[in-house]
């Protein structure tokens, strides 16, 4: 399946886990110094959702953000 709002384009991004090990300074420490870093993916939340486009009523995926925000209609 793939992870993109039909609405807005929306899709997953790639990133990375930083893992800090040390005191912050905030805490009384020298400060957080960054010890490795692995990839990760930030998904977006996507939903399948049953709406009328053009009058016919079709199955499209959506990032829950465009449901809410009343992009799309949803039907039951």
């Amino acid at each position: 399946m793939a992870r993109r709002c039909d609405i807005c384009g929306k899709g997953t991004v790639a990133g990375n886990n930083v893992t800090r090990k040390g005191q912050a300074k905030k805490k009384g420490g020298v400060g957080q110094h960054i010890g490795v870093t692995t990839k990760r993916t930030f998904r977006p939340n996507i939903v399948t959702v049953k709406t009328l486009i053009q009058g016919t009523p079709r199955t499209i995926k959506v990032c829950t953000r465009c449901l809410r925000s009343g992009r799309v209609q949803k039907i039951v």
